[in-house]
């Protein structure tokens, strides 16, 4: 109703504004901007810092990248994970990540609550502040042209750029835009080009490398990582410097920015008697990690250069698939279960004997000690595991399937026997994992443990091995399909923390 009639009004000013002169589009782009800024503003959730932390999730608006986000041998990694990871540790928060979708506004999001905060290296503009709250920033980086290796003569200055007639093609709701357009004003007759879709950082890169697109904007540091990377780019002028960039979180959630900035002054200051801000050490850790040389930006930014055979979670993947195939499991699951049991290292052993990547116990199994440790042989025994409790709960629907057989892979049927029974007990459903995770925490105290058939439990280490699957899980399936894969799981989001 309220987007029918701001339509309404805007064509009522059309009507009689233009044909009396007195109204300019300039009036109606401020009185369409001011409508729709309250229109917002009235759909924003209530969520700050203290319904997050008893929600015990922090929720990080982001895009695949290494700045931001990536997949790195299995493992969560990118700039803004990291940063934004140490915050939620010291907060007790698990950090769950929303990518937007191709031309899905980062601000939206934010204000409809699919998330809490941006954290996608999103520089401070004025429009955006019109929507968002910035938070203390962490870095300042210039904006500068990043052309196909392809021209002849690269311009040096933007007058130059402007007689080239060269377009400039720029990426959905990224700031390079507001720079750009910003030379238009000034009366520059610049062709500014918008990408129908948001191709994201590595495809743009590869179009101006292939020589479809011939200029485009990056920030600084990640433009000094690409043209370092991939072959035919070259960085050009800088066309805006010092762009501040730091975390956004909406405008009703001040007791979160208030949080967000004590932490980020600890690790960025500017200061007035040098040139460079000041960084902490973590902070300098991450530049160097992910703006200079390092195996997880050569990765993303030259895949062809990965050692051949070794696929985008693990060198394992091809025989992850093969031995999920053949007992009809999600590789992918099976992969969340490796990175939490040995890290991808076949030679682990653990302190109760549990041996090879899916951490066997030998006494369980009918294969030969020293064969365990074949990464093959060890998955294959692993899966036969793991599908076999899948079996067992067979009649559960699919996430208390999958939460119950990974319980029971990591802490057997005795003690998963004892806390169905204690939620039986408690007149409550025994078949609801939410039951069976307070379950398994209650026999770590004497109290219920004393009365249960196999004792004590470790059950916080249990209910943490299956949520951090699970939430790995997901990861993986949201990176698989931002990638185009086929996702074979049939897993819901809802459960997943």
């Amino acid at each position: 109703m309220r987007a029918r009639g701001l339509i309404g009004n805007v064509f009522f000013l059309l009507m009689c504004g233009f044909l009396s002169g007195c109204i300019t589009k300039e009036d109606i782009d401020n009185f369409v901007e001011e409508r729709f800024a309250e229109n917002e503003e009235s759909s924003t959730v209530e969520r700050d810092f203290e319904e997050i932390k008893e929600s015990g999730v922090l929720r990080m608006i982001t895009s695949y990248s290494p700045e931001s986000y990536l997949l790195h041998r299995g493992y969560e990694a990118g700039f803004e994970y990291e940063l934004l990871n140490a915050f939620a540790r010291e907060h007790d928060l698990v950090l769950e990540i929303v990518f937007r979708e191709a031309n899905e506004n980062p601000h939206d999001l934010l204000n409809n609550g699919s998330g809490d905060v941006i954290a996608d290296h999103y520089t401070i503009t004025p429009q955006r502040k019109k929507f968002v709250q910035f938070t203390h920033p962490y870095s300042i980086a210039d904006k500068v042209l990043v052309y196909s290796d392809s021209l002849n003569l690269q311009p040096e200055t933007i007058a130059e750029l402007t007689e080239s007639g060269q377009p400039v093609t720029v990426r959905r709701n990224s700031s390079a835009f507001f720079h750009i357009d910003a030379f238009r004003q000034q009366g520059m007759e610049l062709d500014i080009r918008m990408m129908p879709d948001d191709p994201g950082l590595q495809s743009l890169l590869t179009q101006v490398a292939n020589d479809t697109t011939k200029v485009t904007v990056l920030d600084e540091p990640i433009a000094n990582a690409a043209v370092k990377y991939i072959p035919g780019l070259e960085k050009g002028l800088v066309i805006a410097p010092k762009d501040t960039v730091a975390w956004a979180v909406r405008k009703n959630s001040p007791g979160l920015e208030s949080e967000m900035s004590r932490f980020l002054q600890q690790h960025f200051r500017l200061a007035a008697d040098r040139e460079e801000p000041r960084r902490s050490a973590f902070l300098n850790l991450l530049r160097q990690r992910y703006y200079a040389e390092s195996p997880q930006i050569a990765e993303y930014y030259n895949p062809e250069e990965v050692t051949s055979g070794f696929g985008y979670v693990s060198a394992y993947d091809g025989l992850i698939k093969s031995v999920a195939d053949s007992m009809e499991l999600d590789w992918l699951m099976l992969t969340a279960m490796i990175v939490q049991e040995s890290g991808f290292n076949p030679g682990a052993k653990s302190m109760a004997g549990a041996v090879g990547l899916m951490q066997v116990l030998p006494r369980f199994s009918v294969t030969e000690y020293q064969n365990l440790y074949e990464p093959e042989v060890n998955i294959r025994e692993g899966a036969q595991i793991i599908r076999e409790h899948l079996d067992h709960y067979a009649y559960l629907d699919s996430l208390n399937q999958w939460s119950f057989a990974l319980a029971t892979y990591n802490v057997g049927i005795g003690h998963m026997v004892d806390a169905r029974r204690l939620v039986m007990d408690q007149n409550k459903n025994p078949n609801e994992w939410e039951n069976i995770e307070d379950a398994l925490l209650k026999l770590m105290q004497r109290r219920y443990y004393e009365n249960a058939r196999y004792g004590y439990c470790r059950g916080i280490e249990t209910v943490q091995y299956v949520k951090q699957i699970l939430n790995r899980y997901r990861m993986y399936t949201q990176v698989a399909s931002i990638r185009g894969e086929e996702i074979t799981g049939n897993l819901p989001d809802e459960g997943f923390r």
